[in-house]
């Protein structure tokens, strides 16, 4: 039996009768890279936050690496030991930690390793994030990705065993989210379970072992971002253009086979020859139209 990072059973949360959480069910090992999806209002943001230890849920079992968050929750006080020993294993990344004006990036680094019994190092940490060449720059001086950096380096100066991210790449260029991307697989291979929200379908799809869909407070799928929905055996569409002009399409099972007779009528090349499965973002959109 796979060890298991997180383990959730019928969890509920109630908000004025209204469930936000709603008997979700949910496992993430050990190691992996686990992405929450789901619109706006499906429950991921209070279901995290319980996660968390942020919010108290209503129902249900939660065991956050080996531990409930809850009594994390109700003992109220960071200076509890227990609280203490559990908060230095999860680290968090949210989508905003607070502005720091007038102190550098080096300076609120090495500021918030204090916090930790066996913090990573401030500089190599800062470098692993992109911002060596802003070490020195005050904050307020940062653009909004290099901000987001400097959230991402605070969630991980304690070498977290659990890291959560919230909408990590927002406000990322094209280059950067890229960049960000290899930060996270690296700390993957490091042995850091991460739990990762995200709007960003290409996202989920390129850093994902496993993606979950949560809607109306259930999570209503879970698999590898290959599998889910029975993405792997969905028709191909098949598309060509014909003498004539006209754009022509065919759904097959057999994409291959369709296309070697295509090449037979044509003799030799088909002009403007396609062929698509469904995309992550198109078995979402699918699921959560159904859910609906």
């Amino acid at each position: 039996m796979e060890a298991t990072a997180i383990e959730v059973n019928g969890l509920r949360k109630l908000y004025g009768g209204t469930a936000a959480v709603d008997g979700l069910d949910l496992t993430v090992r050990s190691g992996e890279i686990f992405a929450l999806l789901g619109p706006n209002g499906a429950g991921k943001t209070t279901t995290v936050e319980i996660l968390e230890g942020y919010r108290r849920r209503d129902g249900g079992q939660v065991s956050v690496l080996g531990v409930d968050p809850a009594v994390v929750h109700g003992r109220g006080t960071r200076t509890d030991p227990a609280v203490r020993r559990w908060r230095e294993r999860v680290g968090i990344v949210l989508q905003g930690t607070g502005e720091f004006d007038e102190l550098t990036v080096g300076e609120v680094v090495t500021h918030f390793a204090r916090f930790y019994p066996a913090p990573d190092d401030p500089a190599t940490v800062i470098d692993r994030v992109g911002l060596s060449a802003k070490a020195r720059a005050r904050t307020h001086t940062l653009s909004g990705g290099q901000k987001r950096r400097l959230d991402v380096a605070l969630g991980i100066i304690g070498r977290p065993e659990l890291l959560f991210l919230d909408e990590p790449t927002t406000g990322f260029d094209p280059e950067a989210r890229r960049e960000f991307w290899a930060l996270i697989r690296d700390l993957a291979r490091g042995g850091t379970t991460i739990v990762l929200t995200t709007h960003y379908l290409e996202e989920a799809e390129t850093l994902a072992d496993r993606v979950g869909v949560i809607t109306a407070g259930r999570l209503i799928a879970v698999d590898t971002p290959r599998e889910l929905g029975n993405r792997a055996s969905a028709l191909a569409t098949v598309s060509w253009r014909t003498p004539e002009g006209v754009w022509e399409r065919a759904q097959s099972a057999t994409p291959t086979a369709l296309v070697a007779d295509l090449a037979a009528r044509f003799g030799g090349e088909v002009p403007g020859l396609t062929v698509t499965r469904p995309t992550l973002e198109d078995i979402y959109l699918d699921m959560i139209g159904a859910a609906a």
